[in-house]
């Protein structure tokens, strides 16, 4: 699989782009904020529907465009799909494939496959549990573009049961011998059967993601730091203890996880009232990476922190490459950031990628080893705030 044309229109620093790419080894270089990782982000964006930097679309959009565009064209197996995709300041994206109009941007989930090495990748080990919870939901996404659908209507549904928690206090907190609170409470209920029906589901998926993930992180681990302590990886869920005392073990089934999460509900409803937020559900959930005995969060080294979040992103790799045709490798400015140990460990994998693309500051941030491999170079710099490109 590989990208084989670029063009964007009014995506960050880039008014507009277009670039021919092949397969083998890309560089794009330039001073930083000229805006040479715009272009891999664009790329990430076009398989993730999402940045690896920002948690919103709108710092996407060029000051005063109303929109941007992204389109590329992906080749896999000999054939090739052109995605655009419209980015809007308000009001949900457009998406097509060559010609055709989706309903939903989120089709084109699964055309494009990348995997991305970046320094925002320490925010996986030591950041908070909604870095760890994207970067599992995005990856579901892309292996079953379905999950990405199931998130958006339980984060839908999460939004419109806090609203009722919080408007409603008063009215719930009455109960049911009030005419107000019983109608507060019977409208809560219905939040409660879509929130666990949808949070099921969603758990559901991680839990087998986290299930593939789990040896191969353990083993890249190895591979990239040896003689640290073992690496592994446990997901934690507010329904745990429904589950146990349902079933007396863990489980994957969407049915036992949906009833799992009504218990945990009613459990917790008088908390929730008083809180007016939601407490339980998939987005209270955590990945927990484990260096031997202790947390790798608070607890490694910056060195330990690298080598766990390039592991991370090695088995992903190994995952997506099992399942068919090798992913797009994208390194971000990461090789100024490792030592000689872990860039050998990311060369050996990018020698075995169909296409990887690379941004760096100066050329000699490369290995040597993989100097030779490259098949492009392009030069990125910035005039009055707008990137401009040329092949070097």
């Amino acid at each position: 699989m590989y990208v084989s044309e670029l063009d964007l229109r009014d995506f960050r620093s880039w008014r507009e782009l277009h670039v021919d790419l092949e397969p083998g080894v890309t560089v794009f270089s330039g001073r930083n904020g000229h805006g040479k990782t715009n272009i891999v982000e664009a790329v990430r964006y076009t398989s993730m529907l999402g940045s690896h930097r920002v948690a919103t679309d709108a710092p996407l959009i060029h000051s005063g465009a109303s929109d941007a565009r992204v389109s590329a064209t992906t080749v896999n197996e000999g054939r090739a799909l052109t995605t655009h995709v419209l980015i809007k300041a308000s009001g949900a994206n457009q998406a097509q494939i060559n010609r055709t109009r989706l309903k939903s941007a989120r089709e084109l989930l699964g055309v494009l496959r990348t995997v991305m090495f970046s320094p925002e990748d320490l925010r996986l080990v030591n950041g908070e549990p909604g870095d760890r919870r994207r970067f599992l939901d995005a990856l579901a996404a892309v292996r079953t573009p379905r999950h990405g659908g199931v998130k958006a209507d339980y984060d839908k549904v999460l939004r419109q049961r806090n609203a009722l928690l919080r408007s409603q206090n008063m009215a719930l907190r009455r109960g049911y011998g009030d005419a107000a609170g019983a109608g507060a409470l019977s409208t809560l209920d219905a939040w409660d059967a879509q929130l666990a029906r949808y949070g099921a589901q969603l758990l559901a998926g991680r839990l087998l993601l986290v299930d593939a993930l789990s040896d191969p992180i353990t083993e890249s681990y190895a591979s990239v730091a040896p003689e640290s302590r073992a690496a592994s990886v446990e997901y934690t869920s507010t329904l745990d203890r429904a589950v146990l005392e349902l079933t007396g073990e863990a489980s994957r089934d969407p049915q036992v996880l949906e009833a799992a999460m009504l218990s945990e509900l009613g459990r917790r409803r008088k908390e929730e009232i008083e809180r007016g937020s939601t407490l339980v559900g998939p987005h209270r959930d955590d990945l927990v990476l484990m260096l031997g005995q202790q947390p790798a969060k608070g607890y490694a080294s910056h060195g330990e922190t690298w080598s766990f979040a390039l592991s991370l992103h090695l088995a992903e790799y190994r995952l997506l490459a099992g399942e068919g045709t090798d992913p797009v490798l994208i390194l971000d400015d990461v090789f100024a950031e490792l030592d000689a140990k872990r860039r050998e460990r990311l060369v050996h994998v990018a020698e075995s990628a169909e296409q990887v693309l690379i941004t760096a500051a100066v050329g000699d941030d490369l290995p040597g080893n993989l100097d030779g491999a490259v098949t492009a170079r392009y030069h990125v710099r910035m005039e009055e705030g707008v990137s401009h490109i040329e092949r070097a």
